[in-house]
């Protein structure tokens, strides 16, 4: 098993939805209101006067066969809304129950 975290603008939200449906990865973890700034050049997600985007975080466990597809799916709505900025991390699950 993978886990997989999609760091990702609000704006995104449904988009990222959609494409956990697209892949049917049925069980996840969303988290709202997550603040953080791009690592290369994004524009920082405060939530505040000043910087009023937000940022969300969907961790989802899949099987290694879906890791690909997902990714794949995620890259094209990335570079579809570069502006909005999305991070998606892969690493070992190695004790699910």
């Amino acid at each position: 098993m993978k886990a997989v975290m999609i760091i990702y603008n609000q704006a995104h939200s449904s988009v990222v939805m959609e494409i956990l449906d697209n892949c049917s990865v049925r069980g996840f973890t969303k988290w709202v209101d997550v603040q953080g700034r791009g690592s290369v050049k994004g524009e920082p997600h405060y939530g505040t006067h000043a910087w009023p985007s937000k940022n969300m975080a969907t961790l989802a466990v899949v099987p290694e066969e879906s890791v690909t597809p997902l990714i794949k799916e995620l890259k094209e709505a990335n570079n579809a809304a570069k502006d909005q900025g999305m991070r998606a991390f892969v690493w070992e699950a190695e004790s699910v129950i």
